[in-house]
């Protein structure tokens, strides 16, 4: 089959995408914003895809979800004729690479372990393979491996995990409580007496404890935070509902009015 003939083979799979990719960064023929792009400018967009993958999800827009992981399959098709181009390593590459990892930290099912494991010993075991894993690439401090381009809600706490497993942690949600009435203390202090600068350290240790928090809970500060922005929009839409009922915007309105219908969204919810 000629490419031109793949590229429109609507029955083709993954092999169709990625000449499809091939061909719009052809330095010739291809699209000329796909061909100006290298990794650093692409990567906000694969950011971006992937939470746009969770919103659907948290929507249960299923009907998106599709198209927004076809979305983010092409990132990684992106990347990875990039990579290609620059004589790094290939799409097959990548693939291979995954297959490998999952066989590797799936012992109890791809090879002679046990699966009479809880799901506690597994997590463990899991972590005790990405440890050695993170050893042979020469990873030696605890912290190492942790992407400094994650969110840094997510990635604060992925780096309180990492060093709860070497003993570096508070014995218990208590004692990170305790820190949060401290940070809080000493915010209000630096909003007071400090500069800009000072207000903003006070602001990220309180941000920091309040993941750890987090941690102790079970909860997971990113999803937590993200079901709190859904729940706050949902609710000054509510709002804004009951003001176009009168005939009224947000900005024809006051705080004491809005309040009011924020109360009253509240309360048909729980009706």
């Amino acid at each position: 089959m000629q490419e031109t003939d793949l590229i429109h083979d609507e029955t083709a799979g993954i092999e169709r995408l990625l000449e499809i990719m091939a061909r719009l960064r052809d330095p010739q023929t291809g699209c000329p914003w796909d061909i100006e792009q290298d990794f650093a400018s692409i990567a906000p967009y694969t950011i971006e895809e992937a939470y746009e993958v969770a919103d659907a999800i948290e929507r249960e827009a299923w009907d998106e979800l599709k198209g927004e992981l076809g979305d983010l399959l092409f990132q990684s098709v992106f990347h990875a004729q990039m990579a290609q181009e620059a004589g790094h390593f290939t799409f097959q590459d990548v693939v291979r690479t995954m297959s490998d990892k999952m066989v590797s930290r799936h012992p109890h099912v791809f090879g002679g372990e046990s699966r009479e494991k809880s799901a506690e010993q597994q997590t463990r075991d899991w972590e005790a393979i990405k440890a050695a894993e993170r050893a042979g690439k020469a990873q030696k401090g605890t912290l190492d491996g942790v992407a400094v381009g994650l969110p840094a809600l997510l990635r604060a706490y992925k780096l309180q995990k990492r060093a709860a497993r070497v003993g570096f942690d508070w014995p218990s949600a208590d004692n990170v409580i305790a820190k949060i009435t401290e940070e809080c203390a000493e915010l209000v202090e630096a909003r007071d007496t400090l500069s800009h600068a000072e207000v903003e350290e006070e602001f990220g240790d309180l941000l920091f404890v309040m993941a750890n928090l987090g941690r102790h809970l079970g909860v997971e500060p990113e999803a937590a935070l993200r079901a709190a922005n859904a729940k706050f929009t949902r609710r000054f839409e509510g709002v804004e509902a009951k003001l176009a009922a009168r005939g009224k915007r947000p900005e024809d309105s006051d705080l004491a009015e809005m309040d009011a219908l924020w109360d009253e969204v509240k309360a048909d919810e729980r009706a």
